[in-house]
């Protein structure tokens, strides 16, 4: 069976580590969200993959060298560039997945532990299916798309981002799908689609759509937040710490995960809930902890880092002090003694000299 994942849409949220790199090769863990992806693609035996993603996201991955062991990886991309919603993309692939055989479907921004075998089983069981989603429960549904679900995993009703006082359940699109040759009668070609708004409620409406509970871990890493969150939850599931702490004359508070090739000065304080990317350096008496640190960057002498997240290739200089929700754009520079307070985020490749005092974006 084939699967595919849907790699579109620009992560304004993510903004601006999002304006060097598409949201699904962001590190989770020092390995990209792809990777983990494609993984767990390979561990359900759905080793054909088709990435239904733009040209410039097709570039990146190439460029960024992906380990695909059992993974044949194809690309289905508009040279055009037309945004074509979350069904636009599945018809442009036709071709590639063929109309003789049942697929699966991803939204490439989401991490979740979803089984694809249980899913693709669920619908194989439902003769009439056209689509089965996975569904996921939230305290609060009225971000997403929502379903009303029967007895027999029906799905009545498919509202996307419903009003708070019109949710029919709290059970929501987790954005994993097995999708019989019939979807493509669904969904009209070289147009912008929806699946959310045109597609399943259509289906709903004529008993076709179907639903699979998840139980296990799943994250929208849309917002900063959010990609913070399934970073520290990953992290405190599995201890990376290097195992050679001699190693370093600093203090490593667990959970940290440390890529290769890390160094850190004396008298540094490193976590909780801290990682480090390939090749950073750390000076002496730093202190960073909830905070998620791109390969490549150097952190200077004396600063301070709490619950942030810094980009690839950013300096940082002595005495600097980077508080909560601070977002750092790749290759950035930060003078000196400088001060980021909370919430403020550096546009890649700028150079912050002064203190920024206020929730900002410096550009």
């Amino acid at each position: 069976m084939k699967a595919v994942v849907i790699a579109g849409g620009f992560a304004t949220r993510l903004r601006p580590l999002s304006c060097t790199r598409p949201k699904i090769l962001f590190p989770i863990v020092n390995k990209p969200l792809l990777q983990w992806t494609l993984e767990r693609l390979a561990k359900h035996n759905l080793c054909e993959v088709i990435m239904a993603a733009s040209p410039q996201t097709e570039i990146h991955i190439k460029h960024y060298g992906l380990k695909k062991d059992r993974i044949h990886l194809k690309y289905s991309s508009d040279p055009f560039r037309r945004p074509l919603g979350t069904g636009g993309p599945i018809k442009k692939a036709q071709k590639l997945i063929g109309n003789d055989s049942t697929f699966l479907a991803l939204n490439g921004d989401i991490f979740a532990d979803v089984n694809y075998t249980e899913l693709i089983k669920a619908h194989e069981s439902h003769k009439d299916a056209v689509a089965t989603i996975a569904l996921y429960k939230v305290e609060d549904p009225s971000r997403f798309g929502v379903a009303d679900l029967a007895k027999d995993n029906r799905i009545r009703q498919f509202i996307e981002k419903p009003s708070r006082d019109s949710v029919p359940s709290n059970l929501i699109n987790a954005g994993v799908y097995v999708f019989s040759p019939g979807i493509f009668e669904y969904i009209p070609p070289k147009q912008k689609t929806s699946l959310e708004r045109q597609v399943f409620p259509k289906l709903a409406g004529e008993g076709r759509l179907y639903g699979c509970t998840h139980n296990g871990l799943w994250t929208d890493i849309g917002k900063p937040e959010d990609y913070l969150k399934i970073n520290m939850v990953l992290l405190e599931k599995a201890d990376n710490t290097l195992e050679h702490r001699h190693e370093f004359r600093a203090r490593l508070t667990s959970p940290v995960a440390l890529d290769k090739r890390v160094t850190i000065g004396e008298a540094s304080t490193i976590g909780p809930c801290t990682i480090l990317g390939r090749n950073v350096k750390i000076g002496e008496n730093v202190k960073i902890r909830g905070s998620v640190v791109l390969p490549e960057t150097v952190i200077h002498d004396s600063c301070s880092i709490d619950s942030a997240i810094i980009g690839e290739g950013v300096t940082i200089g002595k005495g600097t002090e980077i508080s909560k929700g601070c977002i750092v754009g790749d290759h950035a520079k930060i003078k000196d003694k400088i001060r980021l307070a909370r919430g403020v985020s550096v546009c890649p490749a700028t150079e912050v000299s002064k203190n920024i005092l206020s929730s900002d974006r410096v550009c």
